[in-house]
């Protein structure tokens, strides 16, 4: 079940993106996980570099700052981060997080295997309209409704 507001990767498809190199995408699912897990390394990557650069982000300790206070703290630190990568690129900071980041995710597991309850037909296109049953969350919604047209992309842009 997908929590309200997360957009979660499929279970029971492939996630690992190493998995990717030895095996052709096969359908919306796996093209969604592939990207999903993508975006996870981006967003992973990035908070890496941030919290070796700045320590306050990364702080173990529980926070003494608001919600919002630690939000523009996360947001200085984004600008002055774009700022000294454009006057001073650390590349001995991003190499430290890309090998620590790989380290962590091979010891990350697979997405669980169990099998998906929801009916792989719950919607159907007519007229131009997508027609959703009652039960099918908002979330799973969007989920697959993003993977059909990624996938669409994904096949016309190797058709030509």
């Amino acid at each position: 079940m997908l929590r309200s507001g997360l957009i979660a990767p499929y279970r029971g498809v492939r996630y690992q993106l190493k998995e990717y190199f030895s095996h052709p995408l096969q359908n919306s699912r796996e093209l969604f996980n592939l990207r999903h897990a993508s975006l996870r390394n981006a967003i992973e990557r990035a908070f890496g570099v941030l919290k070796k650069r700045f320590p306050i982000i990364g702080s173990t300790t529980e926070p003494n700052y608001s919600a919002d206070t630690q939000s523009s703290i996360t947001l200085a630190c984004c600008i002055l981060h774009n700022y000294l990568m454009g006057v001073d690129p650390d590349e001995i900071l991003n190499v430290e997080v890309d090998k620590e980041i790989s380290n962590e995710f091979e010891e990350i597991e697979e997405v669980d295997d169990a099998p998906i309850n929801v009916d792989e037909n719950h919607f159907e296109v007519c007229n131009n309209f997508i027609i959703v049953d009652e039960d099918v969350t908002r979330e799973e919604f969007i989920r697959d409704t993003l993977a059909i047209e990624m996938w669409r992309d994904y096949i016309n842009l190797n058709e030509n």
